[in-house]
């Protein structure tokens, strides 16, 4: 997969360096000189450009890219390069960084961004999600379908205990992806029954996230 990272910062770079090792292919985009550091991501396209330029995204020839990461610390920059992988380009995935949270709820579809991460949010979720038990806590957003990574941590003396997934009608809009019980990760099939602590990981519309917890907590 080529992935364009428009920021070559320590976030820029950190982000190439674990693509890179995953066996993907990563060009680093920074019109700032001084954030060509090509000996820190040797493995890595450099490209010395505006991603804020139409001219000089052509240069990164974004149509063959399967992913842009807006990762600068300006989140206009992000924005509009964001805007401009999936308008001009057609950028089949746009994530971009969120600098500021004031600025999170313009990082949606109309700005071209399929996922925005901003890193109080993560930290946040992953407070909550350590201390939160028999609570629906957002993980992540998903910007292009306005749906969220949420997960809830089921408690002692839920209704659904022993139940299996058939036995469980779960809201619509509601998917469930994953069961984590003593750190394994079980794939959610129809004979598995649920247990007390099970963190269940679903992807869910905000609308149906107050009905899934009504759903296991009763």
């Amino acid at each position: 997969m080529k992935v364009a990272i428009a920021g070559a910062g320590n976030v820029g770079r950190a982000i190439a360096k674990e693509l890179i090792s995953n066996g993907h292919s990563v060009l680093l985009i920074d019109k700032n000189p001084k954030a060509l550091k090509m000996e820190s991501v040797p493995d890595a396209e450099w490209l010395l450009a505006d991603s804020c330029e139409i001219s000089s995204l052509d240069l990164a020839h974004l149509t063959d890219c399967h992913v842009l990461v807006a990762a600068t610390g300006d989140d206009k920059v992000n924005l509009v390069t964001s805007l401009l992988a999936k308008t001009e380009y057609g950028v089949p995935r746009v994530v971009a960084r969120v600098n500021h949270p004031k600025n999170e709820w313009m990082f949606d579809s109309s700005w071209g961004v399929d996922v925005a991460v901003s890193t109080p949010r993560i930290i946040t979720a992953l407070v909550e999600e350590a201390v939160s038990v028999g609570d629906v806590v957002r993980l992540f957003s998903l910007q292009a379908g306005s749906a969220n990574l949420v997960e809830l941590t089921l408690p002692e003396g839920s209704s659904c205990s022993g139940k299996t997934l058939e036995e469980v009608e779960l809201p619509e809009d509601v998917s469930l992806a994953a069961i984590i019980r003593d750190g394994r990760v079980i794939r959610p099939g129809g004979h598995e029954t649920f247990a007390a602590g099970d963190e269940l990981i679903f992807i869910a519309t905000e609308k149906s996230e107050a009905q899934l917890k009504a759903c296991f907590i009763s």
